[in-house]
């Protein structure tokens, strides 16, 4: 029978670094990635309509990304709906 040797979790190489904290090592109040922040002033009235009822989407629900069938009920609550015929 052979001897197994214990297993010891590895020592990581580098330190690891909390990068969810800012500087002063307090999370910043009411921080929240945007998909669209910086780009607003470059869409369409329609197209920055919806990116920013995107992003307040986000806010409301605490996500950072939405499927499709949550755009589509951000599209529908600004009142657009598919024509037919």
């Amino acid at each position: 029978m052979t001897q197994q040797t214990p297993l010891t979790p590895a020592q990581p190489a580098t330190p690891f670094v909390d990068r969810r904290r800012n500087r002063a090592g307090e999370n910043p109040v009411g921080f929240e990635r945007r998909q669209f922040a910086n780009s607003y002033e470059e869409l369409s009235p329609e197209a920055r309509e919806l990116a920013q009822a995107i992003d307040e989407y986000k806010v409301r629900h605490r996500r950072r990304f939405i499927t499709f069938e949550e755009m589509l009920a951000v599209i529908r609550e600004l009142g657009y709906e598919k024509r037919t015929g």
